[in-house]
């Protein structure tokens, strides 16, 4: 029977992305991370141009006793429900918004075409009040780093 092993360095409570500092100011650590689709780490990846591969900068709140410096790699922790509640933010109420505002227009205008315009038109407003709310989405999304 084999035996199961488990990573020591594995935070069940926690999302961990690997990174790279590349910039450092009084506040906060600027750390580059790689974020990829799903496939991209598919082993045929390169037949198919599909991979999706992206360079990223995460704003990591600095704290005064570390002392990382720029080009050190690091790992960037984020709590789960906090992953939970981007998910919900970006992708589900937004769906939801869609779903229902297509129903609503559905019935009270009876174009399909115009009632699909509204529903994706209604996206804009969504996604321009969570673009005005990004400073109190920064401190609601807390990066850790280790």
């Amino acid at each position: 029977m084999a035996k199961i092993q488990i990573d020591k360095d594995c935070d069940l409570e926690a999302i961990k992305h690997s990174g790279v500092i590349k910039e450092i100011d009084d506040y906060q650590y600027y750390v580059s991370i790689v974020a990829q689709s799903a496939c991209a780490s598919c082993s045929v990846k390169g037949v198919c141009n599909v991979s999706e591969m992206k360079d990223e900068i995460v704003e990591v709140p600095r704290n005064k006793t570390e002392n990382f410096a720029i080009g050190d790699k690091v790992d960037i922790l984020m709590e789960k429900s906090q992953g939970t509640k981007a998910v919900m933010l970006g992708y589900i109420i937004p769906f939801l918004i869609v779903l229902v505002t297509l129903i609503v227009s559905l019935n009270l205008i009876g174009n399909e075409g115009i009632a699909g315009l509204i529903s994706v038109g209604i996206l804009v407003p969504y996604y321009l009040a969570l673009y005005l709310k990004r400073d109190a989405l920064k401190t609601a999304f807390r990066f850790r780093i280790r």
